[in-house]
Parts: structure tokens; sequence; C-alpha cells
């Protein structure tokens, strides 16, 4: 019987570190950044990053490569905006622009959110850090009309782009 891939750590890991982290504990910390195996496998098969900006490229070349079904995994690793994952600090840190904000603005996400679910047939992913409530809803308006080309190109620079922010608060401790 194998072991379960041991837990990600609790506190940010320098670059070198992470470099250097055995392949199942690599593959459960870079999970925690994109659900998506295909991702986590390709940024981890990518080392050693000589810096920063080589995890990063690497962070690009995996997401522009996610078959469909492979960015379906990833976007079930994220939750509905204006629907934080309870006791998933990610997801709280990354939508806490919503806190506080008015039912009606959150229904408003809501019917917009359930607009775009039935035509995209995916969740709306956008990288919510640093934006508000009146942000996300106006982000979702905009991009609603997008044809499906145009939409999946977008989601695919989204979910990079909290990739980045993801990875950059796992390094936070190198110096």
């Amino acid at each position: 019987m194998t072991e379960p891939p041991p837990e990600p750590p609790a506190a940010p890991l320098p670059l070198a570190a992470l470099a250097a982290a055995e392949p199942a504990h690599l593959l459960a910390v870079l999970l925690e950044v994109c659900a998506s195996p295909a991702w986590a496998a390709a940024v981890a098969a990518s080392r050693p990053w000589s810096d920063r900006a080589a995890l990063l490229a690497a962070n690009a070349t995996a997401t522009a490569r996610l078959s469909p079904a492979e960015l379906a995994e990833a976007l079930a690793g994220h939750a509905r905006i204006g629907t934080p994952k309870a006791g998933d600090a990610a997801s709280e840190r990354e939508q806490a622009g919503l806190r506080g904000v008015e039912p009606s603005v959150l229904d408003e996400l809501a019917a917009a959110n359930a607009a775009y679910e039935a035509k995209f047939g995916h969740l709306f992913l956008i990288c919510a850090t640093g934006r508000t409530a009146a942000d996300l809803l106006a982000a979702l308006r905009e991009r609603l009309p997008h044809d499906a080309a145009t939409e999946a190109w977008t989601v695919r620079e989204e979910l990079r782009r909290i990739n980045e922010l993801r990875l950059d608060l796992l390094l936070t401790a190198e110096s």
C-alpha cells in the first residue's frame, strides 16, 4: 500500500527549497496552487528553475498547454465568484473584496454567474485579488458577450494570473 502524498507546507518555501523538494511533496504543493494534475506535473518537470521568472514561465507554458479536460480540472479547484469556499484560505483571501457587500450585489453576481455558466459550461474564472464586488460584476458582464474562443483564451490568462499570484505567495520566504 502506498502512502498518500505529504501535506503541502504551511509556511512559504524559498525557490531553491521548492526546486529541491521530493517529487510527491512538490506535486502536493503545486496542486495547492492549481488543481490540475497535468499542470502540476508539467511545472514540476520543468525544474530546476534558475529564478522566479523561470518558474513563472513554466506556469505560463503549462497553463497554455492544458487540454479542455485538464482546464476543467483546474477550474474545479476554484470557488464561484461571490461564494468563496468556507475554510479555503486561498478562496477567502482572493475574494476578500466581497466581504461586507450588499446582498443585492451578491444576487446580481449569482444571476450573472448563472448566465455565464449556461453559456460557457463552466464557472466564471477571474483573478479576483484586489478587486471589489463591483469590479467583478462589471468584468463578468463584460465577458459574457464573448464568443467561446475568446472566452477560452481569457480563462487561460486568468488562470495563469491566479497561479502566478499563488506561486508568489508560496515563495514569499525567498529573499
